[in-house]
């Protein structure tokens, strides 16, 4: 198991007892670049740790358009809880956008774990759910000017990974809004 993917369970104070059983059941993955993780329509068989690389969740539509739900990169987990929750395919694709390295963790030990009311799982919600509180209260309480803002500070590594579209989808705008509010900000 990489020290990265350790370091994580420990901040999320999971015991060193959880870390080995975790430690048993995980695979490490190297992907290429457009590598699809799930495929909208599809059941997940596995969860993913993100150690390098950007990852991103978007909704196809039948006409052909594509809504991006969220990207991920370095230390993130990607859980499809509504996948889990319902027992129903994934309502979006996941995919790599980077090359990316990813500790891969079988479903079936996430779905184990929920049905015994284990700590761990608790733990998985959690961080998931503070993933969720934190996009929605970034998307509701900021404006666009301070979206970008406050992703450039934030993300700044990520600003040289993503393209305008990307980064604008992430924000919730349009790429010509986000070129709008660069050029104002002298970017």
């Amino acid at each position: 198991m990489t020290q990265a993917f350790r370091h994580q369970l420990q901040q999320h104070h999971f015991t060193a007892e959880e870390i080995d059983q975790l430690q048993l059941s995980a695979s490490l993955l190297e992907l290429p670049t457009r590598h699809i993780l799930v495929n909208q329509g599809e059941r997940a068989n596995e969860i993913y740790f993100l150690l390098s690389g950007v990852c991103h969740a978007s909704y196809l539509t039948e006409n052909g358009r594509q809504y991006s739900k969220e990207f991920y990169w370095e230390n993130d987990w990607l859980i499809g809880f509504e996948s889990l929750i319902q027992d129903a395919p994934s309502p979006y694709l996941l995919e790599t956008l980077t090359p990316s390295e990813l500790m891969c963790l079988p479903l079936a030990t996430l779905l184990r774990w929920r049905a015994e009311k284990h700590s761990i799982y608790l733990k998985l919600l959690e961080t998931q759910l503070m993933y969720k509180e934190n996009k929605e209260r970034f998307m509701l309480l900021y404006t666009p000017e301070e979206r970008y803002r406050l992703f450039c500070v934030h993300y700044p590594n990520l600003l040289a990974r993503l393209n305008d579209y990307q980064i604008a989808a992430y924000l919730g705008i349009t790429p010509i809004s986000l070129s709008r509010i660069k050029k104002r900000a002298g970017n």
